[in-house]
């Protein structure tokens, strides 16, 4: 049942569970930022409306399936989006990109990373081939297993920015 075939007052289906693949019968198609969820009204490619409300926000993957309790399954899926290939000595750029805090995909021969202008000139600098492209982005998760990468605080309980040494700096310029 699409949207538009739904009663007015009944209320959304909600999903129950995320299933990590399998078969389904439509697709939410997101780019990164929106497959970030908690607590949301979402619309299936199909046109089936329904609410995902989670106990925590997280990151929804590529290929995983949502279950909705009136027993509809939709698969999510990646949208293609403004990025940009890196190609060069990748360690190296890679230590730099994750400098700046900004979520990288990792392929065997380059790195994806968002279209960012600063972020090509300062790759370039470092010695890269940066070249735009269009394609989904599903970058490496969170080390601590939140499936994203959250900048660093600046307050209480962030890491000191204070160099010991005038040639420790470190600077978010």
């Amino acid at each position: 049942m699409t949207d538009s075939a739904r009663p007015v007052d009944a209320p959304l289906p909600r999903v129950h569970q995320i299933a990590p693949a399998g078969a389904s019968g439509d697709m939410i198609t997101l780019d990164y930022d929106a497959r970030f969820v908690r607590r949301k009204r979402m619309v299936s490619d199909g046109g089936r409306a329904f609410l995902i409300d989670l106990p925590t926000a997280r990151s929804l993957a590529a290929g995983e399936v949502l279950l909705l309790d009136d027993g509809t399954r939709i698969c999510v899926g990646a949208a293609p989006e403004p990025l940009l290939a890196v190609r060069g000595p990748l360690v190296r750029l890679a230590w730099h990109i994750g400098n700046r805090h900004t979520p990288c995909q990792i392929a065997e021969d380059h790195l994806l990373i968002r279209d960012d202008k600063v972020l090509a000139g300062m790759l370039r600098g470092l010695g890269a081939d940066v070249a735009p492209i269009t394609a989904p982005f599903t970058p490496e998760g969170g080390a601590y297993g939140h499936g994203r990468t959250f900048g660093h605080a600046h307050g209480t309980g962030g890491h000191d920015h204070a160099p010991a040494t005038p040639a420790e700096g470190h600077s978010h310029d």
